[in-house]
């Protein structure tokens, strides 16, 4: 009878040993706890929330990045979602920064829009890029290349016909990463330039047009008959100074005349124009102002030298 009460308390110390190791694993939740906590700090940090955009306060749409601390999805803990954007506005969207050697595309599908404008600044440094118009594969009907020396100065702006859609805008910065640009593309239908005189401008031939100080900026148009149309914009200020250089190749010059506003800035701005086409290919070319200064304004000389301020005070006294 001993030995059996014995063996009873014996099984029944084992027993209570055994549950005192078999605990469930839903009873303890501190790794879960442990892992959400370091994934919300994660997301306090920033690293799943949408970037903000330099033009305004817009979010701009971006990958999520795997940040330390976020727990992969096989560990079965719950994780939060990143926040999501919000809905961006009609121009925010169409404002891109186009980093040196990369490309950025806008897609229009509706055989609605007829014309698309197109602009391109930086922050002061130089701009050079290609602009593409893609009509179906393979086939470019307008291609332009652009160089400005200040593309905050004289920022790039021009209209693209896009007839019989759908139609793609390609722009690609060739300059060195340490030059990106800011591009904005959108449909513009409502833009239909309209200028006075075109002159002929004949294969090989060059035109120059200066312009009076007070002009702020210049309208050019360039036209053909229907045949290819290849020609060069430049402004000089100056004596073989290139502030802006244009280069434009497009299949037909009455289906895809090509429309460019060029700011000039200061004094002495001369637009050429030259037809690189061969004689058998001539070309039409309408250039006016576009902005005019207001003649009222201040007409005093820009003083330059090492006694520019005695010179002042000496003109004051006198």
């Amino acid at each position: 009878m001993k030995y059996s009460a014995a063996a009873v308390v014996f099984a029944l110390a084992a027993a209570n040993q055994v549950a005192a190791f078999n605990v469930p694993p839903n009873q303890d939740k501190t790794p879960k706890t442990k892992n959400l906590s370091s994934y919300l700090n994660n997301l306090d940090r920033g690293n799943n929330t949408p970037l903000q955009s330099t033009f305004g306060s817009d979010p701009v749409k971006t990958s999520t990045p795997s940040g330390l601390g976020a727990p992969s999805a096989a560990s079965g803990s719950m994780t939060k979602p990143a926040p999501a954007g919000k809905k961006k506005s009609g121009t925010a969207s169409k404002i891109v920064v186009v980093q040196g050697g990369s490309l950025k595309t806008w897609s229009f599908k509706s055989p609605a829009v007829d014309r698309v404008q197109v602009q391109l600044k930086t922050d002061g440094r130089p701009l050079d890029a290609d602009i593409e118009l893609w009509q179906g594969p393979d086939n470019t009907p307008q291609k332009m290349r652009v160089y400005i020396e200040d593309g905050m100065k004289r920022p790039f702006t021009a209209l693209m016909e896009t007839p019989r859609g759908p139609n793609t805008v390609a722009v690609r910065n060739i300059a060195q990463l340490e030059f990106p640009l800011t591009a904005f593309v959108a449909a513009d239908n409502n833009a239909e330039p309209v200028l006075g005189k075109a002159n002929l401008v004949q294969g090989g031939a060059i035109r120059t047009f200066p312009f009076d100080p007070l002009v702020d900026s210049v309208q050019v148009q360039l036209k053909t008959d229907g045949r290819p149309l290849n020609a060069r914009i430049e402004l000089l200020q100056g004596p073989n100074n290139n502030k802006e250089v244009i280069e434009i190749y497009t299949e037909d010059g009455i289906d895809r005349p090509f429309y460019v506003i060029l700011e000039t800035p200061g004094s002495g701005n001369v637009v050429r124009v030259v037809n690189t086409a061969p004689v058998e290919f001539p070309m039409t070319a309408s250039v006016e102002p576009f902005i005019v200064g207001n003649a009222d304004g201040p007409t005093d000389p820009v003083l330059g030298g090492d006694n520019t301020a005695l010179f002042s005070t000496s003109v004051n006294q006198w």
